[in-house]
């Protein structure tokens, strides 16, 4: 408990920097251009503390070779976001990121519509957690503001939990103020049972600045606002912006 009210203390909170819209751009049109590897590169020199990809299985934005030439490239600490399946599982063990983020997935979906149900899945994650730990690898669960499922995610072993924040960023009045308030409690939660607490999807400058409210929080993740943002402003401005509102 002491070391995590050393880290609610801490003046700041930690950007991680999700570079997948990059890839995407570059696979809309095949090539190498542009290179999200650069990105990271740059993300880490505008201070960035970490960079975020989602190896997704059917490789629509970042690929294995991203991935390789990251852990090569750049000194950040690096976050893969993977589903639960045994191909992942072998990636991460063979690349050993400094974590994984162990996401749900499905084939048709734009993006990640919700978080994990780690209550249906305990026996499964306990047993993937177990092999990831094996390899010195930090262990992250992206998951709904539901206090049932963090109490899953302590029981099957996780390091960290993520807080899916995209229902926060889409609702309006009470409704986004209840669904802040169900952030808020189970943050608080996650300091209870000493589970390290991240959040993200859907931010921007507005909600980042608002769910970094939240002093259980240290890390906020976060990658589509940025990359859309940076078309306008470029990305070390926008990310140096960010960094400037969720510390305030």
């Amino acid at each position: 408990m002491k070391q995590n009210m050393q880290k609610r203390n801490r003046a700041k909170i930690r950007l991680g920097v999700n570079i997948d819209h990059v890839a995407t751009i570059r696979n809309a049109r095949g090539g190498s251009h542009p290179d999200p590897v650069d990105a990271a590169i740059l993300a880490q020199k505008s201070g960035a503390d970490g960079i975020t990809i989602h190896l997704r299985e059917d490789r629509r934005h970042i690929r294995d070779c991203d991935l390789a030439r990251l852990k090569k490239e750049i000194k950040l600490p690096i976050n893969l976001e993977m589903a639960a399946t045994e191909e992942m599982l072998a990636i991460a063990l063979k690349t050993r990121p400094n974590a994984v983020c162990i996401v749900p997935e499905k084939r048709q979906e734009v993006t990640t519509e919700g978080g994990l149900d780690v209550m249906k899945n305990e026996k499964f994650l306990r047993e993937m957690i177990k092999k990831i730990h094996a390899k010195k690898i930090r262990v992250s669960l992206f998951v709904d503001a539901n206090e049932k499922q963090i109490l899953a995610a302590k029981k099957v072993g996780a390091d960290i939990v993520e807080l899916h924040t995209g229902e926060f960023c889409h609702k309006k009045g009470a409704a986004k103020k209840a669904e802040f308030l169900k952030i808020k409690k189970c943050a608080k939660l996650c300091e209870e049972l000493e589970l390290e607490c991240h959040a993200g999807h859907g931010l921007n400058y507005e909600t980042a600045a608002e769910i970094s409210k939240i002093p259980q929080i240290i890390e906020l993740n976060i990658g589509h606002f940025i990359i859309g943002e940076a078309i306008f402003d470029g990305l070390a401005q926008v990310i140096k912006k960010m960094k400037m509102k969720i510390n305030k």
